[in-house]
């Protein structure tokens, strides 16, 4: 009724959706399994067990405003009394009483007033996992298929459907290059970098996106020194070009941010770095960056990306330190 009350307050940026394409899916080693399928809507059907399958329950819906309101949102929270003796013993959970939460206790159900549905056990963790996918931060088009779902597989979920986003968002790079004021030229970029022939990695930077991502591009061709020894007959280029690529597309961002170009971006670690597919000669990478992270002006760290033909080839984080030249 709160919420009703305070209304909603229409915003000019549309709505984002995460669509479903392929199954995704998490295991625990609670038991826990949650598989995301393709639908046209979000729906989740989800089954319920306690301790030796106590108390089962399955229930499946298209989840609407309507029916969350009246459907799922009134299902209370439950415990079994093993698990929340030690805490009241402890003084512990104050907050919870059997006004707002059922108490499990063999096959008794303790609560102050009678279960609200005959299912009420699935219905809250239907609405456990309403509440944790809400983490994604996008509408979700699929439909949810779980057993003995639990906050931490469902977290799980939330971050696999983070993470495709992510590589989608990389992905989605546009082929031709815009022409505007967004963006640098060679000589822009050389400005800001002290790279030079043959270790500048980036031909321009296409554009901006507010103040924490950047695109740029590098072309590669054949005339590039790696190639000569990497490979004779078979050129490929290395991997470590490409995480050098990332490093100088995110020092660009990271001097935009600081307004400064009187510094040297050093290298402090490099992790979660991956190569999926090689480069060859005429290919152009689309290097992405984003700013995941800062410390005053001085420390940062990026989240990166090298998509060539709109398939990630590498990625990688990466943290700098900024010293004086």
């Amino acid at each position: 009724d709160l919420i009703k009350k305070a209304g909603v307050t229409v915003q000019e940026e549309p709505r984002k959706f995460f669509d479903v394409r392929e199954p995704m899916h998490v295991e625990a080693k609670t038991g826990a399994l949650l598989v995301l399928l393709p639908d046209n809507k979000f729906r989740i059907s989800c089954t319920q067990a306690g301790p030796n399958n106590q108390f089962t329950q399955f229930l499946s819906l298209e989840l609407t405003p309507s029916i969350f309101e009246c459907e799922i949102a009134p299902a209370r929270t439950f415990v079994y009394y093993e698990d929340v003796e030690p805490l009241m013993e402890k003084n512990l959970i104050k907050g919870g009483s059997l006004e707002n939460a059922i108490v499990v206790r063999g096959e008794a159900v303790l609560s102050k007033e009678p279960l609200r549905f005959a299912d009420e056990f699935v219905r809250h963790k239907i609405l456990d996992v309403i509440g944790d996918l809400a983490l994604v931060g996008r509408r979700i088009r699929g439909h949810v298929v779980t057993v003995k779902p639990g906050h931490a597989a469902n977290a799980d979920l939330a971050r696999a459907i983070a993470r495709e986003q992510t590589q989608r968002s990389a992905m989605s790079a546009p082929r031709a290059i815009p022409i505007g004021d967004s963006g640098l030229d060679t000589g822009e970029v050389m400005k800001i970098l002290p790279h030079r022939y043959p270790f500048l990695m980036v031909d321009r930077v296409i554009g901006f996106e507010g103040e924490n991502k950047i695109t740029a591009i590098k072309s590669i061709t054949i005339n590039e020194p790696f190639f000569q020894g990497h490979f004779p007959g078979h050129p490929v280029m290395p991997g470590v070009m490409q995480v050098e690529a990332m490093a100088q597309v995110a020092s660009i961002l990271l001097f935009k941010l600081t307004k400064t170009s009187s510094r040297v971006g050093y290298f402090m670690s490099a992790d979660q770095v991956k190569f999926r597919k090689p480069v060859f000669p005429g290919d152009t990478i689309f290097i992405h960056a984003e700013l995941t992270r800062a410390r005053g002006n001085r420390m940062a760290k990026t989240k990166c990306y090298c998509v060539v033909n709109d398939a990630v080839v590498s990625e990688g984080e990466l943290m700098f330190t900024f010293l004086d030249k």
